[in-house]
């Protein structure tokens, strides 16, 4: 099929390649020029394990191009993708004008029957929006049908996730486009769940919502096993025995942040909202989220009399291992608190650096390995669960830093090994 997909952020530009991987014609569209050169010379704009390798191999075998021009590529593909951000607006709701922007792009300029798929984060309803938005403004006598198409990729992961989905999810309100999306996933051979389309817009959101839900659960849980003198690894490993519970996003730490989690369920509770409803168990993941990423900086800042003239290591600047992405993470939020009261931060960060530099202008340094970070500090916080990290030996953290004072927000240590390598060792929940 020939596809145009419309954005090439995280979303947009893993399909493309995906979907250039398994035969099909796509042209991917951006307002950026810069980045749209870049990727036509096989430069991937963002971090994401063997992304760049499946763009290269889909500019090499012609099924994968990038553009700027628009009314080209809206003219006469099969199906239309939209694929552009929709962030988060100051009271919780989906910013919308970039979805907008391109519905009136596509009523504008198609010239043929087409399928339009939102695979866009959207709140219930923008699928029906996006279609009558469409049918009010076309500007030639042909038929749009729209479908919702969430997408569910784990970043770290996005294009195994999309290569071996667990389940493809599609809203439709009739069976044309029920076909063509059958037809255009059949190569992935994976379940296809078949819904309406709010239906789908709303399992986006759900499934989100819960795993947040989850991981806020295991952190309020870390919390009181602290107090109690449990080991909440001990805990999740009991549990995660039970089918009903799994045992995945059982993990305790400094909480979730990234593009997707904070997002959706502060989207949830506006909608909810909306309807006069309070949604009152992801409110609490929310909170317990928003506390949860200062409570290492609040141990730390009851052990220490003052930051100010302290060496600080902070170790993974991304919101977790895997990706270069910066939004919410635990250790952005950590950094300008130490700032404020005077510590000298050296950050280490196998990806994320270049994208830290460019987004903010902290005054720190920067290290090239996690020995050279911690070398002659008197604080260490981990924030990120890099394998670079995880692989130090406990004695280093001894012989390199000035004081051997480690708070550590992803758990990556045994404490007794810690403890006997004369490291004054704290986590979350043990």
């Amino acid at each position: 099929m020939r596809l145009t997909i419309a954005g090439t952020g995280y979303v947009g530009l893993v399909a493309g390649v995906c979907f250039a991987k398994v035969g099909h014609q796509v042209t991917c569209v951006d307002i950026d020029e810069q980045k749209v050169e870049r990727l036509n010379k096989g430069i991937s704009p963002i971090y994401e394990k063997d992304l760049e390798e499946y763009l290269n191999d889909g500019l090499e075998s012609g099924r994968l191009r990038f553009t700027t021009d628009y009314a080209s590529a809206y003219k006469d593909p099969d199906v239309i993708f939209i694929g552009v951000g929709t962030p988060e607006l100051p009271d919780g709701s989906a910013n919308l004008a970039y979805v907008a922007a391109v519905a009136r792009q596509i009523a504008e300029n198609v010239e043929r029957d087409c399928l339009v798929v939102v695979k866009s984060t959207v709140p219930v309803g923008t699928n029906d929006k996006v279609e009558q938005f469409i049918k009010d403004s076309l500007v030639r006598p042909v038929r749009v049908e729209v479908a919702s198409n969430p997408e569910f990729l784990a970043q770290g992961s996005a294009i195994r996730d999309m290569m071996h989905a667990q389940r493809i999810v599609i809203g439709v309100e009739d069976r044309h486009s029920e076909a063509v999306l059958r037809e255009l996933y059949e190569p992935f051979d994976q379940p296809m769940v078949v819904v309406s389309r709010r239906s789908a817009e709303m399992t986006k959101y759900a499934a989100n919502d819960f795993l947040a839900l989850k991981i806020s659960y295991m952190n309020d849980l870390a919390n009181l096993c602290e107090l109690v003198g449990a080991d909440i690894e001990d805990v999740a490993l009991g549990m995660s025995y039970d089918e009903r519970i799994g045992s995945k996003f059982l993990r305790a730490g400094i909480g979730y942040g990234g593009s997707c989690f904070p997002k959706d369920t502060k989207a949830l509770q506006y909608l909810s909202s909306q309807y006069g409803y309070d949604l009152r168990t992801v409110a609490a993941a929310v909170n317990v989220n928003n506390e949860q990423r200062f409570r290492l900086f609040k141990k730390a800042a009851s052990r220490m009399i003052t930051f100010d003239g302290i060496k600080v290591a902070v170790l993974g600047l991304a919101f977790k291992a895997g990706t270069d992405d910066l939004r919410e993470a635990p250790a952005i939020y950590n950094i300008p608190r130490l700032l404020e009261q005077g510590a000298h931060i050296t950050a280490f960060d196998p990806v994320a650096e270049e994208n830290c530099k460019r987004q903010y202008a902290f005054d720190m340094a920067y290290a090239q390995s996690v020995e050279e970070a911690i070398t002659g500090a008197q604080v260490c916080f981990i924030f990120t669960d890099w394998m670079e990290i995880k692989a130090l030996e406990c004695s280093r953290f001894k012989a390199l830093m000035r004081t051997p004072l480690v708070y550590d927000g992803r758990n990556l240590f045994d404490p007794k090994k810690m403890l006997a390598a004369g490291v004054e060792y704290y986590s979350i929940g043990r």
